[in-house]
């Protein structure tokens, strides 16, 4: 008997065998073979199907296979050569990194997996770890080029580090904006801390550089710092406020996140 008869004669009874064309004006249709559905569910017509052979006869299906009906899994998927089943969440009202961590620790306190079998964690928590690990070598690289860049703008340590202050009270109000909004930390989140930083910066160089103009000018230093204050109030104002008003609509806006787990 020949193997690929028998492939053939089941794969018509799951999804069908293409058996031939059908010409309608110039459309071309396949013809497509299959078991109705009652007889697909019976058993004993599938056993009883008949098999070409190559002498001409035909052997009932019975003779050369153990058929019945057992539970399985709809779809089998590979992934490197090995079996793959995917269960897919959607995480909501918490962060990612926390449910996973949970989840973790659960699964390794009450599942025991069977021998050859592992988890791996994908999907959106797997971008997240990738995206983390990027931003702990983004992040210090970013504030110490705007290092760079201040001290060879104002050639002055004392004034870059001065500037530098501003940073961590723009990290205190965008912690507290995230706590008011019930947002945990996120890559987005991230990114829009490093763009805190760049205004944090940008409204340290507007006082400071107007300060420094002010006692080029013979000015005292506490007269040049209160006029520079009040002058410069209403521009890093605005230029704050652009910022702020650019990242509402991502904290309005409660975005479902789902990861993958193989």
């Amino acid at each position: 008997m020949n193997a690929e008869d028998v492939n053939n004669l089941v794969q018509s009874i799951v999804a069908g065998h293409n058996a031939g064309q059908v010409y309608e004006n110039e459309q071309r249709f396949n013809l497509v073979v299959r078991l109705n559905e009652s007889a697909g569910r019976d058993i004993e017509a599938i056993r009883n199907l008949l098999v070409p052979a190559p002498n001409g006869g035909r052997v009932p299906l019975v003779e050369l296979a153990d058929i019945s009906l057992v539970e399985g899994p709809a779809q089998i998927s590979r992934e490197d050569t090995r079996r793959r089943i995917g269960v897919e969440l959607n995480v909501r009202g918490r962060d990612i990194g926390g449910f996973v961590r949970e989840a973790q620790e659960r699964i390794a306190r009450d599942v025991q997996l069977p021998p050859g079998y592992y988890l791996t964690w994908g999907g959106t928590f797997e971008n997240l770890q990738r995206a983390s690990d990027r931003l702990l070598i983004v992040v210090p690289l970013a504030l110490s080029l705007i290092f760079v860049l201040l001290f060879s703008t104002f050639g002055s340590v004392k004034q870059a580090i001065l500037i530098y202050t501003g940073i961590p009270f723009a990290v205190v109000g965008g912690i507290f904006a995230l706590l008011l909004r019930g947002m945990p930390f996120s890559i987005s989140a991230g990114v829009g801390f490093i763009a805190l930083f760049g205004v944090a910066v940008l409204n340290g160089v507007v006082m400071v550089s107007y300060i420094n103009r002010l006692r080029a000018e013979g000015k005292p230093l506490a007269d040049a710092v209160r006029e520079g204050a009040m002058t410069r109030l209403r521009p890093v104002l605005m230029t704050a406020l652009v910022a702020s008003l650019g990242f509402i609509p991502m904290a309005l806006v409660d975005c479902s996140k789902s990861f993958v787990m193989n």
